[in-house]
C-alpha cells in the first residue's frame, strides 16, 4: 500500500498490507477487549476519550502536515480538522453518560420499565480519505464511549493518518484492541462482515460502496450506518443577502478542494438576483489561491489523486458537450500535480454528470428558477439527499422552505456542516442511519427494553401476543 503526495506525485512511504491471519488475530483481540472495555465504568472511558482529545491538540501540526501530503488537505483546513476531532472527543467525554443514561418509561403503578443502552460488541468502520480524520474520529468517539470497540479499514491512499490515528488512542491509555487500523483492501471487507465477532459496520463513501456494505450487512444480520454520496442543492431565494450568499458559496463549493460529500453543489437562484449572483460567484471562483497545500495562503489545493482528476474532468466535458455553458476553469491545470481549478458552469441540461451525478471536485452548476415552487422541484431533483441549504433576508421563509427540503441536514444562511451536538446524515442514496450527537451514539447500542414488576400482579393474558 502506498501514500503518494498528490501535489508532486512524490511517493512518500510504502506499508505492508495486513493479510488473512492478521485480520483474525484483531478480531479475536478486538473480542477479548471488548468483554473488558464493555464493563468499563462511563467515567473511565470518557477520561481517555478527553486525553485522545490532548492528544490530537499536542499533535496538530504533525497530523496536519500528515493530511496535506497524503490527500492534498490544503494546511489550515487540515489544522482545522485535527482541532475538530478533538472537540468530538471532548464533546463524548461530557455527554455520552447523559445521552445514555438508563430512559425511564411509565406502564403501570406497580411497575418500572426503562431502557437500557448497551455496547454491542466490535464494530467495522470503512472511512474514505477525503476527510481522513474527521470521518474516523465522528465514528470512534462515541461508539468508543458507549463500550463498543472499533476496527478501521482506511482508503488505501492514506495509510499514514490510519496508523496515525491508531496511535492517538494508544498514547491517550486506550487498550490493546480498543482501536486497531487494518490496512486491508475491499476484497476482505465482506469476509469480515460476515464473521460471527463482528456486531456492526459502518460505512461513509460512494453509493456503490454502500449499497456493497449494506447488502452484506444484511444478508448477516448486521447493524449498518451509512452514510454515502451527497449532491446538495444551494438555493438563493430573491431576498437573500447576496455578498453573504456568494461568500458562503464559494468556501462550501470549494472546501477541501471541492472534495466532500456536504459540498454545495448545484447552486439555484431566483430570477431576480441570478445575474449578480453568477458575476460575483464567478469572479470570487476565479480570484481564489491556487497552490501547495502545505502553503498558509493556499485556498484550492490538488485533487487527491490523478485519476480522480481525470473522472472530474469527464463528468465535466460530457456535461459542456451536452450543452452547459463553461463560466470558469473547466480543464485541467498546466502545472505539476493534479490540480483543477475552479470551474462554474450554466445552462447545464437535465441527465447530465453535473445535473444528475455528484461532482467531487471544485465544478459548480447555476440555475436560474422563477420561483420557489421551481426551486424547491430543481433542489429536490437528485437521487441524494444528504444536504441543503436555503438563503434568504427572512428566517422564517427559509425555515418553511427548508422542511420541504428531501435532505437529512438542511440549513438556512448557513453552509451545510456537521457539528458534533446535532445529527448527521441522509436520506435517498445519501444512505441510512445517523451520526454524532445522542442520536449517532445509539446507532451501535442494544435499545434494551427492561421490566420490573413489584408486588402480585396478573397478568392480563389480552397483553401476551406480539
Amino acid at each position: 500500500m502506498e501514500s503518494v503526495n498528490p501535489t508532486t506525485g512524490e511517493q512518500l512511504d510504502t506499508y505492508r498490507d495486513d493479510g488473512e491471519e492478521t485480520v483474525d488475530n484483531a478480531l479475536d483481540t478486538a473480542t477479548e477487549t471488548f468483554e473488558e472495555w464493555s464493563d468499563t465504568s462511563f467515567t473511565h472511558r470518557c477520561s481517555l476519550l478527553k486525553k485522545a482529545g490532548d492528544v490530537l491538540r499536542d499533535n496538530v501540526d504533525e497530523y496536519a502536515e500528515l493530511m496535506a501530503r497524503e490527500m492534498g488537505k490544503p494546511i489550515s483546513q487540515a489544522r482545522s480538522e485535527v482541532e475538530k476531532c478533538a472537540w468530538v472527543c471532548d464533546y463524548y467525554a461530557e455527554t455520552a453518560a447523559e445521552h445514555l443514561q438508563d430512559e425511564v418509561i411509565g406502564t403501570e403503578a406497580d411497575a418500572h420499565a426503562f431502557v437500557s443502552y448497551e455496547p454491542l460488541g466490535p464494530i467495522l468502520a470503512i472511512m474514505p480519505w477525503n476527510f481522513p480524520f474527521w470521518q474516523v474520529f465522528r465514528f470512534a468517539a462515541p461508539n468508543l464511549a458507549a463500550g463498543n470497540v472499533g476496527l478501521l479499514k482506511h482508503a488505501s491512499n492514506v495509510p499514514g493518518c490510519a496508523k496515525a490515528i491508531e496511535d492517538v488512542f494508544s498514547e491517550a491509555g486506550f487498550p490493546d484492541g480498543a482501536f486497531q487500523s487494518l490496512l486491508i483492501g475491499s476484497d476482505l471487507v465482506n469476509g469480515i462482515i460476515e464473521d460471527d465477532r463482528l456486531a456492526g459496520v459502518t460505512l461513509t463513501g460512494s453509493a456503490a460502496a454502500g449499497s456493497a456494505v449494506g447488502s452484506a450487512a444484511g444478508e448477516n444480520l448486521k447493524k449498518s450506518v451509512l452514510e454515502l454520496g451527497g449532491s446538495d442543492p444551494f438555493v438563493v431565494l430573491d431576498d437573500a443577502d447576496i455578498e453573504r450568499a456568494v461568500g458562503s458559496a464559494v468556501y462550501g463549493r470549494v472546501q477541501n478542494n471541492g472534495q466532500s460529500c456536504i459540498a454545495a453543489k448545484r447552486f439555484i437562484v431566483m430570477d431576480e438576483v441570478y445575474d449578480d449572483f453568477e458575476e460575483r460567484f464567478v469572479e470570487e471562483m476565479e480570484a481564489l489561491t491556487v497552490g501547495d497545500p502545505m502553503d498558509e495562503e493556499t485556498e484550492l489545493g490538488p485533487q487527491a489523486q490523478e485519476s480522480l482528476m481525470e473522472s472530474l474532468h469527464e463528468q465535466v466535458e460530457e456535461t459542456a458537450d451536452a450543452g452547459a455553458t463553461v463560466l470558469t476553469g473547466g480543464e485541467p491545470m498546466d502545472r505539476e500535480g493534479a490540480y483543477y481549478p475552479a470551474t462554474v458552469l450554466s445552462d447545464v441540461p437535465d441527465g447530465t454528470p453535473a445535473a444528475h451525478d455528484e461532482i467531487f471536485g471544485p465544478v459548480a452548476s447555476l440555475w436560474r428558477v422563477d420561483s420557489e415552487k421551481e426551486a424547491i422541484e430543481r433542489a429536490n431533483d437528485t437521487p441524494f439527499g444528504l444536504g441543503a441549504s436555503v438563503w434568504t433576508g427572512d428566517p422564517e421563509r427559509g425555515e418553511r422552505f427548508a422542511r420541504q427540503f428531501d435532505a437529512g441536514c438542511c440549513f438556512v444562511n448557513e453552509i451545510v456542516k456537521s457539528d458534533p451536538r446535532v445529527p448527521f446524515g441522509g436520506v435517498k442514496d445519501s444512505g441510512y442511519g445517523r451520526e454524532l450527537s445522542e442520536h449517532g451514539v445509539r446507532e451501535f447500542v442494544n435499545q434494551k427494553t427492561v421490566w420490573v414488576q413489584h408486588g402480585d400482579s396478573k397478568t392480563n393474558l389480552d397483553t401476551i401476543s406480539e
